[in-house]
């Protein structure tokens, strides 16, 4: 390691500790309408069908892609 290494990471990470960093202003409300069974359930019914079931049909056919034709 040269003498410069510990003058150029200390000069590094010091410009990253003199950044203004700006903290995001959000202030949540109550909804205004309560979701219905039908919206949660078509919610929940779509979020299974586009990430578990790929993921249930790869490792269940995992064997079939591991041979080599």
């Amino acid at each position: 390691m040269s003498v410069l290494t510990p003058l150029l990471v200390r000069g590094l990470t010091g410009l990253t500790r003199r950044l203004p960093v700006q903290r995001a202003q959000i202030h949540s409300k109550p909804p205004r309408e309560q979701f219905g069974t039908m919206e949660v359930a078509v919610g929940l019914t779509s979020c299974f069908l586009c990430f578990l079931l790929p993921a249930g049909w790869v490792l269940s056919h995992l064997e079939d892609y591991k041979k080599r034709e």
